[in-house]
């Protein structure tokens, strides 16, 4: 009898450990599309979430979001477009959504891969490159258009923002949508077309790693010389020191502490400027 009693606090203790396994962890330094298998991450307590799912209409059909909304619900806000890493929509994307919210901004992640969540950097890449680029936009553009049509919302003060893969999916709808007002690029990809940067009306911030290897700072010093040339508003900043997805703190080993907070300051300044003024 003792040795059953043994054997089932043994199981407890082994489901209890499992359950605190989560779906965000990145490679420092490594490129999204190098599909590298790794361990997921101790999961993040986000607490009690500000927001709520919901489902509407986009030209691909039914697209999905995490709205959060601002303690006032009687005046317009500024909104923001958070833009999902590689992952999905998952915990931490919805706590920075949470955390725009709380500074008075109404907060929309839309859930590029409706539903699905990756828990491992396989599974993150098998969904990625099964997005469709041309529905990925189509959602994004209506939850704009979601965002305009509130009451709450002053439509002249959209912004967008994302991380990795999202951060490349922002500057994508930067050149499809001409309404936004403000756009974050987090490590994403870049381009240096002509004509792809003339499309291009909203002011850029950019923020990258030093030591990233699918972004290196090569290809983002490309990036602003280009988008300077064009008469652009753009402001980019390497990080001394920084890989790929320095700023996610589920990234063990990778996140820079005093590069992300440094890049949050930026971005809270930006915004506040471009979205506030």
């Amino acid at each position: 009898m003792r040795r059953s009693q043994v054997l089932v606090s043994a199981i407890l203790v082994l489901l209890s450990a499992a359950a605190v396994q989560c779906q965000e962890h990145q490679r420092p330094g490594g490129r999204e599309r190098s599909g590298m298998l790794q361990k997921p991450a101790p999961k993040v307590d986000i607490g009690i979430r500000r927001g709520k799912f919901i489902d509407f209409p986009s030209a691909s059909g039914t697209a999905r979001a995490y709205l959060a909304l601002p303690d006032d619900k009687n005046a317009k806000h500024p909104a923001i477009i958070v833009i999902q890493e590689w992952w999905g929509l998952n915990e931490w994307i919805m706590q920075q959504a949470d955390r725009f919210a709380k500074q008075g901004y109404v907060a929309l992640a839309v859930d590029l891969y409706r539903g699905k969540v990756a828990t491992t950097q396989d599974e993150a890449h098998e969904l990625m490159r099964g997005l469709p680029q041309d529905r990925a936009i189509a959602d994004l553009k209506s939850g704009f258009n979601l965002l305009a049509a509130r009451p709450d919302v002053d439509p002249s003060h959209i912004g967008v923002i994302g991380w990795c893969m999202g951060g490349g999916v922002a500057l994508d709808l930067t050149t499809a949508e001409p309404r936004l007002a403000a756009t974050v690029i987090n490590y994403g990809h870049l381009v240096t077309d002509p004509a792809t940067i003339a499309r291009i009306q909203t002011p850029i911030l950019g923020n990258f790693g030093a030591d990233d290897r699918g972004i290196p700072p090569a290809d983002v010093q490309a990036f602003a010389d280009a988008t300077r040339a064009a008469g652009k508003s753009i402001d980019v900043k390497t990080y001394p020191g920084a890989g790929h997805a320095f700023m996610n703190p589920n990234n063990k080993g990778g996140y820079v502490p005093e590069a992300a907070q440094d890049a949050w300051s930026r971005i809270d300044a930006f915004f506040a400027k471009r979205l506030r003024g």
